[in-house]
Protein backbone atom coordinates (compact mmCIF):
# COMPACT_ATOMS: atom_id res chain seq x y z
CA UNK A 1 0.00 0.00 0.00
CA UNK A 2 1.34 3.48 -0.82
CA UNK A 3 2.07 5.87 2.01
CA UNK A 4 -0.88 8.19 2.54
CA UNK A 5 -1.63 11.64 3.81
CA UNK A 6 -4.87 13.20 5.05
CA UNK A 7 -6.67 15.68 2.82
CA UNK A 8 -6.43 18.21 5.65
CA UNK A 9 -2.68 17.90 5.83
CA UNK A 10 -2.43 18.00 2.03
CA UNK A 11 -4.03 21.46 2.04
CA UNK A 12 -1.50 22.90 4.47
CA UNK A 13 1.47 21.13 2.88
CA UNK A 14 0.46 22.69 -0.44
CA UNK A 15 0.26 26.15 1.10
CA UNK A 16 3.67 25.70 2.75
CA UNK A 17 5.37 24.30 -0.37
CA UNK A 18 7.46 26.54 -2.60
CA UNK A 19 6.75 28.74 -4.41
CA UNK A 20 3.73 29.61 -2.21
CA UNK A 21 5.81 29.19 0.93
CA UNK A 22 3.39 30.21 3.67
CA UNK A 23 4.73 29.97 7.21
CA UNK A 24 1.68 31.40 9.00
CA UNK A 25 -2.03 30.58 8.88
CA UNK A 26 -4.50 33.14 10.26
CA UNK A 27 -7.97 32.70 11.63
CA UNK A 28 -10.19 31.83 14.59
CA UNK A 29 -11.02 28.30 15.82
CA UNK A 30 -14.58 27.00 15.72
CA UNK A 31 -16.08 23.55 16.14
CA UNK A 32 -16.38 22.95 12.40
CA UNK A 33 -12.67 23.63 11.76
CA UNK A 34 -10.96 22.25 14.87
CA UNK A 35 -9.84 18.91 13.42
CA UNK A 36 -8.62 20.74 10.34
CA UNK A 37 -6.50 23.08 12.46
CA UNK A 38 -4.83 20.02 14.03
CA UNK A 39 -3.22 19.34 10.65
CA UNK A 40 -1.23 22.60 10.75
CA UNK A 41 1.02 21.14 13.45
CA UNK A 42 1.84 18.20 11.16
CA UNK A 43 3.57 20.52 8.67
CA UNK A 44 7.15 21.40 9.60
CA UNK A 45 7.70 25.15 9.58
CA UNK A 46 4.01 26.09 9.44
CA UNK A 47 2.38 27.86 12.38
CA UNK A 48 -1.11 28.74 13.47
CA UNK A 49 -1.49 32.46 14.13
CA UNK A 50 -4.81 32.79 15.92
CA UNK A 51 -6.50 36.19 15.86
CA UNK A 52 -8.87 37.94 18.22
CA UNK A 53 -11.75 37.79 15.73
CA UNK A 54 -12.40 36.81 12.14
CA UNK A 55 -12.48 40.35 10.74
CA UNK A 56 -9.03 41.03 12.14
CA UNK A 57 -7.86 37.66 10.82
CA UNK A 58 -8.93 38.65 7.30
CA UNK A 59 -7.09 41.96 7.64
CA UNK A 60 -4.02 40.11 8.94
CA UNK A 61 -4.08 37.71 5.99
CA UNK A 62 -4.32 40.72 3.67
CA UNK A 63 -1.27 42.38 5.24
CA UNK A 64 0.70 39.11 5.25
CA UNK A 65 -0.02 38.51 1.58
CA UNK A 66 1.10 42.02 0.59
CA UNK A 67 4.43 41.60 2.37
CA UNK A 68 5.02 38.11 0.96
CA UNK A 69 4.49 39.59 -2.49
CA UNK A 70 6.64 42.68 -1.93
CA UNK A 71 9.58 41.03 -0.18
CA UNK A 72 9.57 37.73 -2.04
CA UNK A 73 11.72 36.60 -4.92
CA UNK A 74 9.24 37.56 -7.58
CA UNK A 75 7.00 34.57 -7.05
CA UNK A 76 4.02 36.62 -5.90
CA UNK A 77 2.10 36.71 -2.66
CA UNK A 78 -0.58 34.65 -0.94
CA UNK A 79 -2.05 34.15 2.52
CA UNK A 80 -4.49 31.73 4.12
CA UNK A 81 -7.37 32.40 6.47
CA UNK A 82 -9.36 29.70 8.34
CA UNK A 83 -12.80 30.38 9.83
CA UNK A 84 -15.76 28.30 10.87
CA UNK A 85 -19.08 27.91 9.10
CA UNK A 86 -21.62 30.75 9.14
CA UNK A 87 -20.85 32.93 12.13
CA UNK A 88 -17.11 32.85 11.57
CA UNK A 89 -16.94 33.23 7.82
CA UNK A 90 -19.47 36.05 7.74
CA UNK A 91 -17.46 38.00 10.30
CA UNK A 92 -14.47 37.82 7.94
CA UNK A 93 -16.24 38.96 4.79
CA UNK A 94 -15.54 42.70 5.11
CA UNK A 95 -11.83 41.92 5.14
CA UNK A 96 -12.18 39.44 2.28
CA UNK A 97 -14.08 42.01 0.22
CA UNK A 98 -11.28 44.51 0.79
CA UNK A 99 -8.73 41.99 -0.46
CA UNK A 100 -10.89 41.40 -3.54
CA UNK A 101 -11.22 45.12 -4.27
CA UNK A 102 -7.50 45.77 -3.84
CA UNK A 103 -6.17 42.67 -5.64
CA UNK A 104 -4.71 40.77 -2.68
CA UNK A 105 -4.30 37.00 -2.98
CA UNK A 106 -5.62 34.87 -0.14
CA UNK A 107 -7.41 31.55 0.33
CA UNK A 108 -10.39 31.66 2.71
CA UNK A 109 -10.78 28.15 4.12
CA UNK A 110 -14.08 27.49 5.88
CA UNK A 111 -14.72 24.46 8.05
CA UNK A 112 -18.29 23.34 7.31
CA UNK A 113 -20.60 20.56 8.60
CA UNK A 114 -20.12 17.04 7.28
CA UNK A 115 -21.66 16.08 3.98
CA UNK A 116 -23.97 13.60 5.75
CA UNK A 117 -25.28 16.35 8.04
CA UNK A 118 -25.94 18.54 5.05
CA UNK A 119 -27.72 15.80 3.14
CA UNK A 120 -29.99 15.16 6.15
CA UNK A 121 -30.59 18.93 6.44
CA UNK A 122 -30.00 18.74 10.18
CA UNK A 123 -30.96 21.82 12.17
CA UNK A 124 -27.38 22.56 13.21
CA UNK A 125 -26.05 25.59 15.10
CA UNK A 126 -24.48 28.35 12.98
CA UNK A 127 -27.11 27.73 10.29
CA UNK A 128 -30.11 29.88 9.35
CA UNK A 129 -32.38 27.08 10.47
CA UNK A 130 -33.71 26.41 6.98
CA UNK A 131 -31.52 23.49 5.88
CA UNK A 132 -29.60 25.61 3.37
CA UNK A 133 -25.90 24.91 3.79
CA UNK A 134 -24.82 26.68 0.60
CA UNK A 135 -26.11 30.16 1.36
CA UNK A 136 -22.87 31.49 2.88
CA UNK A 137 -20.72 30.13 0.06
CA UNK A 138 -23.04 31.87 -2.39
CA UNK A 139 -22.56 35.13 -0.47
CA UNK A 140 -18.80 34.78 -0.79
CA UNK A 141 -19.05 34.06 -4.51
CA UNK A 142 -19.59 37.78 -5.17
CA UNK A 143 -16.32 38.82 -3.53
CA UNK A 144 -14.00 35.97 -4.50
CA UNK A 145 -12.35 34.82 -7.70
CA UNK A 146 -13.82 31.36 -7.29
CA UNK A 147 -15.43 29.12 -4.68
CA UNK A 148 -14.85 25.42 -4.15
CA UNK A 149 -16.14 22.64 -1.91
CA UNK A 150 -14.58 19.27 -1.09
CA UNK A 151 -17.16 16.53 -1.45
CA UNK A 152 -15.36 13.81 -3.43
CA UNK A 153 -12.02 12.40 -2.27
CA UNK A 154 -11.03 11.59 -5.85
CA UNK A 155 -11.28 15.30 -6.74
CA UNK A 156 -10.09 16.77 -3.43
CA UNK A 157 -6.49 17.51 -4.40
CA UNK A 158 -7.51 19.00 -7.74
CA UNK A 159 -10.06 21.27 -6.04
CA UNK A 160 -7.55 22.43 -3.43
CA UNK A 161 -4.95 23.12 -6.12
CA UNK A 162 -7.49 25.00 -8.23
CA UNK A 163 -8.47 27.33 -5.39
CA UNK A 164 -4.83 28.04 -4.54
CA UNK A 165 -3.95 28.67 -8.18
CA UNK A 166 -6.88 31.00 -8.81
CA UNK A 167 -6.01 33.09 -5.75
CA UNK A 168 -2.35 33.29 -6.70
CA UNK A 169 -2.64 33.95 -10.42
CA UNK A 170 -5.41 36.52 -10.12
CA UNK A 171 -4.32 38.02 -6.79
CA UNK A 172 -7.83 37.82 -5.46
CA UNK A 173 -9.41 35.84 -2.61
CA UNK A 174 -10.81 32.37 -3.20
CA UNK A 175 -13.18 30.36 -0.99
CA UNK A 176 -12.69 26.71 -0.07
CA UNK A 177 -15.39 24.89 1.92
CA UNK A 178 -13.89 21.98 3.89
CA UNK A 179 -16.45 19.49 5.33
CA UNK A 180 -15.49 17.99 8.68
CA UNK A 181 -15.73 14.43 7.33
CA UNK A 182 -13.15 15.16 4.62
CA UNK A 183 -10.35 16.24 6.97
CA UNK A 184 -8.97 12.77 7.70
CA UNK A 185 -9.72 11.11 4.36
CA UNK A 186 -6.48 9.47 3.20
CA UNK A 187 -4.92 10.08 -0.21
CA UNK A 188 -1.54 8.99 -1.66
CA UNK A 189 1.28 11.17 -0.31
CA UNK A 190 2.76 11.23 -3.79
CA UNK A 191 0.00 13.69 -4.66
CA UNK A 192 2.31 16.34 -3.23
CA UNK A 193 4.99 15.55 -5.80
CA UNK A 194 3.09 17.14 -8.64
CA UNK A 195 4.10 20.83 -8.77
CA UNK A 196 1.38 23.43 -8.53
CA UNK A 197 0.76 25.10 -11.87
CA UNK A 198 1.04 28.79 -11.03
CA UNK A 199 1.87 30.07 -14.49
CA UNK A 200 -0.09 32.99 -15.88
CA UNK A 201 -2.44 32.28 -18.80
CA UNK A 202 -0.75 33.02 -22.11
CA UNK A 203 -1.64 36.24 -23.85
CA UNK A 204 -3.56 36.16 -27.09
CA UNK A 205 -0.69 36.20 -29.59
CA UNK A 206 -2.33 38.31 -32.25
CA UNK A 207 -3.61 40.93 -29.83
CA UNK A 208 -0.31 41.01 -27.97
CA UNK A 209 1.67 41.55 -31.18
CA UNK A 210 -0.59 44.47 -32.10
CA UNK A 211 -0.23 45.98 -28.62
CA UNK A 212 3.57 45.76 -28.76
CA UNK A 213 3.67 47.31 -32.22
CA UNK A 214 1.39 50.18 -31.23
CA UNK A 215 3.20 50.86 -27.95
CA UNK A 216 6.62 50.91 -29.57
CA UNK A 217 5.31 53.23 -32.29
CA UNK A 218 3.87 55.60 -29.67
CA UNK A 219 7.16 55.57 -27.75
CA UNK A 220 9.16 56.37 -30.89
CA UNK A 221 6.96 59.40 -31.59
CA UNK A 222 6.90 60.71 -28.03
CA UNK A 223 9.08 63.61 -26.92
CA UNK A 224 8.04 63.84 -23.29
CA UNK A 225 6.60 60.53 -22.04
CA UNK A 226 5.84 59.60 -18.42
CA UNK A 227 5.51 56.23 -16.67
CA UNK A 228 2.78 56.21 -14.02
CA UNK A 229 3.14 53.30 -11.60
CA UNK A 230 -0.10 52.36 -9.86
CA UNK A 231 -1.31 49.79 -7.34
CA UNK A 232 -1.76 46.72 -9.51
CA UNK A 233 1.83 46.85 -10.72
CA UNK A 234 2.80 45.87 -7.19
CA UNK A 235 -0.13 43.51 -6.60
CA UNK A 236 0.61 41.54 -9.77
CA UNK A 237 4.38 41.40 -9.34
CA UNK A 238 5.30 43.87 -12.06
CA UNK A 239 7.44 46.35 -10.12
CA UNK A 240 10.62 44.73 -11.43
CA UNK A 241 9.39 45.25 -14.98
CA UNK A 242 8.44 48.83 -14.13
CA UNK A 243 11.92 49.44 -12.75
CA UNK A 244 13.55 47.97 -15.87
CA UNK A 245 11.37 50.11 -18.13
CA UNK A 246 12.36 53.24 -16.20
CA UNK A 247 16.06 52.35 -16.31
CA UNK A 248 16.09 51.43 -20.00
CA UNK A 249 14.11 54.39 -21.28
CA UNK A 250 15.11 57.08 -18.77
CA UNK A 251 11.50 58.30 -18.92
CA UNK A 252 10.31 60.34 -15.97
CA UNK A 253 7.97 58.47 -13.66
CA UNK A 254 5.45 59.06 -10.88
CA UNK A 255 3.64 56.97 -8.30
CA UNK A 256 0.00 57.08 -7.25
CA UNK A 257 -1.03 57.06 -3.56
CA UNK A 258 -1.91 53.36 -3.78
CA UNK A 259 1.48 52.56 -5.31
CA UNK A 260 3.57 54.53 -2.82
CA UNK A 261 5.94 52.08 -1.22
CA UNK A 262 6.09 49.73 -4.21
CA UNK A 263 9.29 47.82 -3.72
CA UNK A 264 11.93 48.36 -6.47
CA UNK A 265 10.45 51.78 -7.40
CA UNK A 266 12.78 54.26 -5.74
CA UNK A 267 11.77 57.78 -4.79
CA UNK A 268 15.38 58.94 -4.76
CA UNK A 269 15.72 58.18 -8.48
CA UNK A 270 16.65 61.21 -10.58
CA UNK A 271 13.70 60.54 -12.90
CA UNK A 272 11.09 60.43 -10.11
CA UNK A 273 8.70 63.38 -10.27
CA UNK A 274 6.56 62.63 -7.19
CA UNK A 275 3.21 61.19 -6.17
CA UNK A 276 0.47 62.06 -8.65
CA UNK A 277 -3.02 62.64 -7.22
CA UNK A 278 -4.59 64.75 -9.94
CA UNK A 279 -5.44 68.26 -8.72
CA UNK A 280 -4.20 67.36 -5.23
CA UNK A 281 -0.64 66.81 -6.48
CA UNK A 282 2.23 69.13 -5.69
CA UNK A 283 2.59 71.70 -8.54
CA UNK A 284 5.75 70.37 -10.20
CA UNK A 285 4.46 66.78 -10.06
CA UNK A 286 1.14 67.81 -11.58
CA UNK A 287 2.86 69.69 -14.38
CA UNK A 288 5.36 66.91 -15.09
CA UNK A 289 2.65 64.27 -15.47
CA UNK A 290 -0.09 66.24 -17.17
CA UNK A 291 2.14 67.96 -19.75
CA UNK A 292 3.42 64.60 -21.07
CA UNK A 293 2.63 63.60 -24.64
CA UNK A 294 2.53 59.89 -23.75
CA UNK A 295 1.35 58.23 -20.52
CA UNK A 296 2.36 54.62 -19.85
CA UNK A 297 0.12 53.62 -16.96
CA UNK A 298 1.12 50.42 -15.18
CA UNK A 299 -1.60 48.76 -13.09
CA UNK A 300 -4.02 51.68 -12.87
CA UNK A 301 -6.65 51.66 -10.14
CA UNK A 302 -8.63 54.80 -10.81
CA UNK A 303 -10.55 55.21 -7.56
CA UNK A 304 -11.61 58.57 -6.12
CA UNK A 305 -9.03 58.80 -3.33
CA UNK A 306 -6.30 57.50 -5.65
CA UNK A 307 -6.99 60.13 -8.32
CA UNK A 308 -7.98 63.22 -6.32
CA UNK A 309 -11.68 62.59 -6.98
CA UNK A 310 -11.10 61.65 -10.62
CA UNK A 311 -9.18 64.85 -11.35
CA UNK A 312 -6.57 63.41 -13.71
CA UNK A 313 -6.04 65.95 -16.47
CA UNK A 314 -3.68 64.60 -19.10
CA UNK A 315 -3.09 66.93 -22.03
CA UNK A 316 -2.86 63.99 -24.41
CA UNK A 317 -5.02 61.13 -25.59
CA UNK A 318 -1.90 58.98 -25.95
CA UNK A 319 -2.51 56.84 -22.88
CA UNK A 320 -1.60 53.17 -22.60
CA UNK A 321 -3.04 51.29 -19.62
CA UNK A 322 -1.39 47.98 -18.75
CA UNK A 323 -3.65 45.90 -16.51
CA UNK A 324 -3.42 42.46 -14.93
CA UNK A 325 -5.76 40.89 -17.49
CA UNK A 326 -6.10 43.37 -20.37
CA UNK A 327 -4.42 46.31 -22.07
CA UNK A 328 -6.04 49.55 -23.18
CA UNK A 329 -4.54 51.90 -25.79
CA UNK A 330 -6.43 55.16 -26.12
CA UNK A 331 -10.00 53.86 -26.42
CA UNK A 332 -9.17 50.40 -27.75
CA UNK A 333 -9.21 47.47 -25.32
CA UNK A 334 -7.26 44.26 -25.78
CA UNK A 335 -8.70 41.50 -23.59
CA UNK A 336 -6.38 38.72 -22.42
CA UNK A 337 -3.23 40.77 -22.95
CA UNK A 338 -1.79 40.65 -19.44
CA UNK A 339 0.60 43.28 -18.17
CA UNK A 340 3.35 40.94 -16.92
CA UNK A 341 3.96 39.11 -20.21
CA UNK A 342 3.53 42.05 -22.55
CA UNK A 343 5.88 44.27 -20.53
CA UNK A 344 8.54 41.56 -20.56
CA UNK A 345 8.27 41.24 -24.32
CA UNK A 346 8.51 44.99 -24.80
CA UNK A 347 11.58 45.09 -22.56
CA UNK A 348 13.22 42.27 -24.53
CA UNK A 349 12.29 43.69 -27.91
CA UNK A 350 15.20 44.86 -30.02
CA UNK A 351 12.89 47.56 -31.34
CA UNK A 352 12.65 49.28 -27.94
CA UNK A 353 16.20 50.58 -28.22
CA UNK A 354 15.38 51.87 -31.70
CA UNK A 355 12.17 53.51 -30.44
CA UNK A 356 13.97 55.54 -27.76
CA UNK A 357 17.14 56.43 -29.70
CA UNK A 358 16.04 60.02 -30.30
CA UNK A 359 14.60 60.57 -26.83
CA UNK A 360 16.42 63.22 -24.84
CA UNK A 361 15.58 63.24 -21.13
CA UNK A 362 14.68 66.73 -20.01
CA UNK A 363 15.66 68.14 -16.65
CA UNK A 364 13.11 67.34 -13.99
CA UNK A 365 11.90 70.11 -11.73
CA UNK A 366 10.99 68.67 -8.38
CA UNK A 367 8.77 70.14 -5.71
CA UNK A 368 10.78 71.36 -2.73
CA UNK A 369 10.83 68.94 0.13
CA UNK A 370 8.14 70.18 2.55
CA UNK A 371 9.68 71.76 5.63
CA UNK A 372 8.37 73.75 8.50
CA UNK A 373 10.45 76.15 10.58
CA UNK A 374 9.02 75.91 14.06
CA UNK A 375 10.15 76.32 17.61
CA UNK A 376 11.03 73.01 19.31
CA UNK A 377 8.53 73.73 22.05
CA UNK A 378 5.72 74.15 19.51
CA UNK A 379 2.84 71.69 19.55
CA UNK A 380 3.20 68.77 17.16
CA UNK A 381 1.40 69.17 13.83
CA UNK A 382 0.58 66.74 11.04
CA UNK A 383 2.61 68.79 8.58
CA UNK A 384 5.74 68.51 10.70
CA UNK A 385 5.15 64.84 11.51
CA UNK A 386 5.00 63.60 7.92
CA UNK A 387 8.02 65.65 6.86
CA UNK A 388 10.14 64.62 9.85
CA UNK A 389 9.22 60.96 9.33
CA UNK A 390 11.29 60.97 6.12
CA UNK A 391 14.45 61.43 8.18
CA UNK A 392 13.73 58.46 10.46
CA UNK A 393 12.65 55.82 7.97
CA UNK A 394 15.31 53.43 6.69
CA UNK A 395 15.74 50.99 3.81
CA UNK A 396 13.40 48.02 3.94
CA UNK A 397 10.86 49.49 6.39
CA UNK A 398 7.19 48.60 6.06
CA UNK A 399 4.91 51.60 6.65
CA UNK A 400 1.21 50.96 7.21
CA UNK A 401 -1.24 53.85 7.25
CA UNK A 402 -4.89 53.87 8.21
CA UNK A 403 -7.74 55.31 6.17
CA UNK A 404 -7.91 58.89 7.41
CA UNK A 405 -5.28 61.53 8.06
CA UNK A 406 -2.45 58.97 7.94
CA UNK A 407 -3.04 57.69 4.42
CA UNK A 408 -3.10 61.26 3.10
CA UNK A 409 -0.26 62.59 5.24
CA UNK A 410 2.13 59.82 4.18
CA UNK A 411 2.11 61.18 0.61
CA UNK A 412 4.23 64.02 1.98
CA UNK A 413 6.85 61.58 3.33
CA UNK A 414 9.84 60.57 1.25
CA UNK A 415 10.31 56.80 1.37
CA UNK A 416 13.76 55.22 1.42
CA UNK A 417 14.76 52.45 -0.97
CA UNK A 418 12.93 49.15 -0.75
CA UNK A 419 10.38 50.51 1.70
CA UNK A 420 6.98 48.86 1.47
CA UNK A 421 3.81 50.90 1.86
CA UNK A 422 0.45 49.44 2.86
CA UNK A 423 -2.72 51.54 2.80
CA UNK A 424 -6.22 50.43 1.90
CA UNK A 425 -7.03 53.44 -0.26
CA UNK A 426 -9.82 51.90 -2.39
CA UNK A 427 -11.79 49.76 0.09
CA UNK A 428 -11.01 52.11 2.98
CA UNK A 429 -12.32 49.99 5.83
CA UNK A 430 -11.81 51.79 9.12
CA UNK A 431 -9.55 49.79 11.44
CA UNK A 432 -7.98 47.80 8.61
CA UNK A 433 -4.45 48.93 9.37
CA UNK A 434 -4.22 47.34 12.83
CA UNK A 435 -5.13 43.86 11.60
CA UNK A 436 -3.00 44.33 8.49
CA UNK A 437 -0.05 45.31 10.68
CA UNK A 438 -0.45 42.05 12.59
CA UNK A 439 -0.09 40.02 9.40
CA UNK A 440 2.55 42.30 7.90
CA UNK A 441 4.85 42.18 10.93
CA UNK A 442 4.67 38.39 10.99
CA UNK A 443 5.59 38.19 7.31
CA UNK A 444 8.33 40.84 7.59
CA UNK A 445 9.91 39.18 10.62
CA UNK A 446 9.81 35.82 8.82
CA UNK A 447 12.11 37.34 6.22
CA UNK A 448 14.33 39.06 8.79
CA UNK A 449 13.65 39.79 12.49
CA UNK A 450 15.31 43.18 12.03
CA UNK A 451 12.69 44.32 9.51
CA UNK A 452 10.79 47.24 11.01
CA UNK A 453 7.01 47.48 10.66
CA UNK A 454 5.59 50.91 11.45
CA UNK A 455 1.88 51.52 11.89
CA UNK A 456 0.13 54.90 11.86
CA UNK A 457 -3.47 54.70 13.05
CA UNK A 458 -5.94 57.27 14.35
CA UNK A 459 -7.45 56.98 17.80
CA UNK A 460 -10.88 56.43 16.24
CA UNK A 461 -9.85 53.68 13.84
CA UNK A 462 -7.90 51.94 16.59
CA UNK A 463 -11.05 51.35 18.59
CA UNK A 464 -12.47 49.02 15.94
CA UNK A 465 -9.61 46.52 15.84
CA UNK A 466 -7.45 47.19 18.90
CA UNK A 467 -7.64 43.53 19.99
CA UNK A 468 -4.96 42.64 17.45
CA UNK A 469 -2.39 44.36 19.63
CA UNK A 470 -2.95 41.33 21.85
CA UNK A 471 -2.10 38.96 18.99
CA UNK A 472 1.13 40.81 18.23
CA UNK A 473 2.10 40.63 21.91
CA UNK A 474 1.19 36.93 21.98
CA UNK A 475 3.49 36.14 19.07
CA UNK A 476 6.26 38.45 20.34
CA UNK A 477 6.21 40.74 17.33
CA UNK A 478 7.88 44.13 17.60
CA UNK A 479 6.03 46.76 15.57
CA UNK A 480 5.98 50.50 16.15
CA UNK A 481 2.39 51.62 16.75
CA UNK A 482 1.97 55.36 16.26
CA UNK A 483 -1.47 56.44 17.49
CA UNK A 484 -2.64 59.80 16.16
CA UNK A 485 -4.74 61.13 19.02
CA UNK A 486 -6.93 63.82 17.51
CA UNK A 487 -10.06 63.09 19.55
CA UNK A 488 -12.21 61.20 17.10
CA UNK A 489 -12.90 60.72 13.41
CA UNK A 490 -11.16 63.76 11.94
CA UNK A 491 -11.49 62.63 8.32
CA UNK A 492 -15.26 62.35 8.78
CA UNK A 493 -15.37 65.74 10.53
CA UNK A 494 -13.67 67.28 7.52
CA UNK A 495 -16.26 65.79 5.15
CA UNK A 496 -19.33 66.49 7.29
CA UNK A 497 -20.24 67.02 10.92
CA UNK A 498 -17.27 68.81 12.48
CA UNK A 499 -19.04 69.15 15.82
CA UNK A 500 -21.47 66.22 15.47
CA UNK A 501 -21.56 63.75 18.33
CA UNK A 502 -21.38 60.78 15.96
CA UNK A 503 -17.83 61.76 14.98
CA UNK A 504 -16.63 61.69 18.58
CA UNK A 505 -15.26 58.74 20.55
CA UNK A 506 -14.62 57.77 24.15
CA UNK A 507 -11.05 58.79 25.01
CA UNK A 508 -8.78 55.88 25.92
CA UNK A 509 -5.65 55.68 28.04
CA UNK A 510 -3.40 54.59 25.17
CA UNK A 511 -0.35 54.38 27.41
CA UNK A 512 -2.01 51.48 29.24
CA UNK A 513 -2.98 49.40 26.19
CA UNK A 514 0.11 47.19 25.91
CA UNK A 515 0.04 46.47 29.64
CA UNK A 516 -3.69 45.70 29.49
CA UNK A 517 -3.06 43.10 26.78
CA UNK A 518 -0.34 41.44 28.84
CA UNK A 519 2.70 43.02 27.21
CA UNK A 520 5.98 42.70 29.08
CA UNK A 521 8.84 43.87 26.87
CA UNK A 522 7.12 47.12 25.90
CA UNK A 523 7.65 50.86 25.59
CA UNK A 524 5.11 53.66 25.79
CA UNK A 525 5.84 57.19 24.58
CA UNK A 526 3.65 60.28 24.43
CA UNK A 527 4.58 63.05 21.99
CA UNK A 528 3.24 66.55 22.57
CA UNK A 529 5.79 68.84 20.94
CA UNK A 530 8.16 69.10 18.01
CA UNK A 531 11.03 68.54 20.41
CA UNK A 532 9.47 65.31 21.72
CA UNK A 533 9.24 63.94 18.17
CA UNK A 534 12.77 64.99 17.25
CA UNK A 535 14.09 63.30 20.38
CA UNK A 536 12.71 59.86 19.49
CA UNK A 537 13.63 60.16 15.82
CA UNK A 538 17.24 60.93 16.78
CA UNK A 539 17.49 58.16 19.37
CA UNK A 540 19.60 55.12 18.33
CA UNK A 541 17.76 52.98 20.87
CA UNK A 542 14.35 53.94 19.55
CA UNK A 543 15.47 53.00 16.04
CA UNK A 544 15.93 49.36 17.07
CA UNK A 545 12.83 47.21 16.77
CA UNK A 546 13.66 45.25 19.92
CA UNK A 547 10.28 45.65 21.63
CA UNK A 548 6.67 46.48 20.83
CA UNK A 549 6.03 50.21 21.20
CA UNK A 550 3.03 52.52 21.39
CA UNK A 551 3.82 56.12 20.46
CA UNK A 552 0.90 58.43 21.15
CA UNK A 553 0.96 61.58 19.03
CA UNK A 554 -1.12 64.38 20.59
CA UNK A 555 -2.66 66.48 17.80
CA UNK A 556 -5.30 69.17 17.52
CA UNK A 557 -8.72 67.87 16.55
CA UNK A 558 -8.92 69.42 13.09
CA UNK A 559 -5.20 69.41 12.29
CA UNK A 560 -4.92 67.56 8.98
CA UNK A 561 -2.70 67.17 5.92
CA UNK A 562 -3.51 69.85 3.36
CA UNK A 563 -4.36 67.34 0.63
CA UNK A 564 -6.89 65.64 2.93
CA UNK A 565 -8.67 68.94 3.52
CA UNK A 566 -8.95 69.39 -0.25
CA UNK A 567 -10.03 65.76 -0.77
CA UNK A 568 -12.69 66.10 1.93
CA UNK A 569 -14.13 69.12 0.15
CA UNK A 570 -14.24 67.17 -3.12
CA UNK A 571 -15.83 64.16 -1.40
CA UNK A 572 -18.47 66.34 0.22
CA UNK A 573 -19.40 67.73 -3.21
CA UNK A 574 -19.55 64.21 -4.67
CA UNK A 575 -21.77 63.02 -1.82
CA UNK A 576 -24.21 65.89 -2.31
CA UNK A 577 -24.33 65.57 -6.11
Amino acid sequence: MPETISVGRYLFERLHQAPIGLNSIFGVPGDFNLTLLDKIDEVDGLQWRGNANELNAAYAADGYSRIKSAMGDGSGGLAALVTTFGVGELSALNGVAGAYAEHVGLVHIVGIPSIASQQKQLLLHHTLGNGNFDVFRHMSAHITQTTGILHDESQATAEIDRCIREAYVNQRPTYLAFPTNMVDVQIPIESLDKPLDLSLPKNDEGSEAEVIERVLDMISNAKDPVILVDACAARHDCTREAKQLIELTKFKFALTPMAKGSRHIHEDDDRFVGTYVGTLSYPQTKEAVESSDLVLSLGAMLSDFNTGSFSYSYQTSNVVEFHSDYTKIKKAQYPNVRMKEVLNKILKSSQLKEAIKNYKPAEIKKDPFPKEDVEPASKLTQHYLWSALSTWLRDGDTIITETGTSSFGIIQTKFPRNAVGISQVLWGSIGYSVGAACGAVMAAEEFDPKNRVILFVGDGSLQLTVQELSSMIRYKNKPYIFILNNSGYTIEKLIHGETAEYNNIQPWKHQKLLETFGGEDIENVRINTIKDLNNIFSSPEFAKNDKIRVIELMLDVMDSPENLVQQAELSAKTNSG
